[in-house]
């Protein structure tokens, strides 16, 4: 416990850590000191590999095998916790900190029901045993889990992304921490979830004293939510203040950069699509995926049938982006694995370039998977933990026996270059990344084939927004050269602002709008469309400006 109200949660001074290869320590984090106190939210922010989760991880002891702390000190609630027992340590975890990591696949365990899961982080807060389940469902509805009575049933590959993360925050909540480390808490979560998700947490802050830390590279959800930011970049802390010190008269180059990078903090609050929308006056052209009246079932836990699509219609048109939005569970992804083959819809027609694949065998649709490649939401699931970033981006032209091998290589090369990363990563394995330049290595791997369709499903949700930016600009290049379509599945609006021309949004199954983003966007049509678009980060920080002022 703190000595007084007054004293840090957390302290630490001059921390260096770093991870073991080739038998010396390559620094990771150099020289970060960090204060947060009972009651104040802090926001790490700064681009993939800066450091961020290695300064988290390291708070709560939970660095992998190869990391290192060589310097300084790090206390939690008075626990030097570089230099306390493991046991120690452990005693911290739950009661007075709480960890919300970033990945959900790897944060829960995929042969335990999440119940039992959550149900484990409230005994050791010490609730009877007759008051566990009550507890249980009590954490996850607070989560904001939908139908938390029947989830806890569910194993985690059972439910969505989002779904998965909040139960990870449940797990952090329930036992009741004086000091919560978020780790990119809602980087899987669209947007009226995230914010229902962090008014939360924002709440308990406010009303218990708990103290929050967010690691983010979304500089617009540290805008609406942090009393101090803390940019770091390249492991070190670069800058340093109060949220509106750093957003508004920043005194680093780097910083400011971050700010114009931010689509929503760039342009006052709101999004400007910067895709032109397609001309009406233009002959009509057949699509080269649509889907027609597709609905599909899911056979249920406990017998019945889960309707996942209703009727659904879309249309992707040759050389244009066409994005899918709305919230968990709203069947966007489902929506892309029926559009690329992997999932066969209950009734209705889905056709790749005037061709039925919903039919087709594994021989006949062999041929179009040439055509089309997919990028996964998850960059630590997508991409084979033995396999160096060389190996996994030739997979597909290995697969499919393309080039001699010394012009795959070369391919590997010009890939990495592509998606930002140094060519020194090739014989990197996937453990040795952070989350963002994993989901970079998954990109390059789709494009390696030379696809004519690209399905991405929440492509840069891991990219700090300096590499979403180039990312994005990427993707836009490749299709004005290439004449590349996109089918893009996100819940970040400011994202699909700046890729699609046309947008389908999505809720419980149904398109509930369609049309051309900035009209969309601009003049939305359906309620449900105006309360994703209100909910966007960034957006909070000049709402309360403009109430300020009116």
């Amino acid at each position: 416990m703190t000595d007084s109200p007054d004293a840090p949660i957390i302290e630490i001074t001059d921390l260096d850590a770093g991870y073991l290869r080739n038998g010396k320590v390559a620094p990771a984090v150099q020289g970060v000191s960090l204060r947060v106190r009972p009651g104040e939210i802090v926001a790490l922010v700064g681009e993939s590999g800066s450091g961020k989760s290695t300064t988290a991880h390291a708070l709560v002891g939970l660095l992998p095998d190869t990391g290192r702390v060589t310097g300084g000190s790090i206390r939690v609630a008075g626990v030097d916790v570089a230099s306390a027992t493991e046991k120690v340590v452990r005693s911290l975890r739950g009661s007075t900190v709480g960890l919300i990591p970033q990945d959900p696949m790897v944060g829960l365990n995929p042969t335990q029901r999440i119940g039992d899961q959550v149900a484990e982080a409230v005994r050791l807060r010490g609730v009877p045993r007759q008051r566990v389940a009550d507890e249980v469902i009590g954490v996850l509805r607070k989560a904001g889990l939908d139908d938390p009575q029947h989830r806890v049933e569910h194993y985690p590959h059972e439910l969505s992304g989002g779904q998965r993360q909040r139960v990870l925050i449940a797990i952090a909540l329930a036992g009741e921490p004086e000091v919560i480390i978020a780790d990119e808490p809602t980087s899987a979560l669209d947007v009226t979830v995230q914010a229902r998700i962090l008014d939360h947490l924002e709440t308990l802050v406010r009303d218990s004293g708990t103290a929050l830390v967010i690691i983010t590279h979304d500089l617009a959800v540290a805008a609406d939510r942090a009393d101090r930011v803390v940019v770091m970049r390249h492991g070190r802390v670069v800058e340093t203040g109060t949220t509106a010190k750093i957003l508004d008269d920043s005194e680093n180059s780097y910083t400011r950069r971050l700010v114009a990078s931010a689509p929503t903090l760039a342009h006052g609050g709101q999004l400007r699509p910067r895709v032109p929308a397609p001309d009406p006056a233009e002959e009509p052209v057949a699509p080269i995926i649509e889907l027609e009246a597709v609905t599909k079932h899911f056979d249920a836990r406990r017998g019945g049938r889960v309707l996942a699509l209703d009727g659904v219609s879309l249309r992707v048109t040759p050389g244009r982006t066409h994005a899918v939005v709305g919230e968990s569970g709203s069947g966007k992804t489902t929506a892309l694995r029926i559009a690329m083959g992997l999932t066969k819809p209950t009734s209705g027609a889905v056709r790749f370039d005037g061709v039925d694949i919903a039919g087709l065998s594994w021989r006949r649709s062999r041929p179009l998977r040439r055509r089309f490649q997919l990028v996964h939401q998850n960059p630590f699931a997508s991409l084979d933990p033995r396999f160096t970033v060389r190996e996994s981006v030739l997979e597909p032209l290995v697969s499919f026996r393309v080039g001699t091998r010394a012009d795959r290589r070369a391919r590997a090369a010009e890939l990495l270059d592509q998606v930002a990363l140094p060519r020194t990563f090739l014989d990197r394995l996937p453990a040795e990344l952070s989350g963002g330049q994993r989901q970079r290595v998954a990109i390059a791997r789709a494009l390696v084939l030379q696809p004519e369709v690209v399905l991405l499903d929440e492509p840069v949700s891991a990219l700090d927004a300096q590499v979403q930016e180039q990312i994005l600009d990427l993707l836009t290049e490749l299709q004005q050269r290439l004449g590349l379509t996109y089918l893009f599945v996100s819940h970040d609006l400011a994202v699909v602002a700046g890729i699609a021309h046309t947008v389908s949004v999505f809720d419980n199954g149904r398109v509930v709008e369609s049309g051309a983003t900035a009209t969309v966007f601009r003049e939305p049509a359906s309620d449900y469309t105006q309360r994703l678009l209100a909910a966007i980060p960034g957006r909070r920080r000049f709402d309360r400006t403009e109430r300020a002022f009116s």
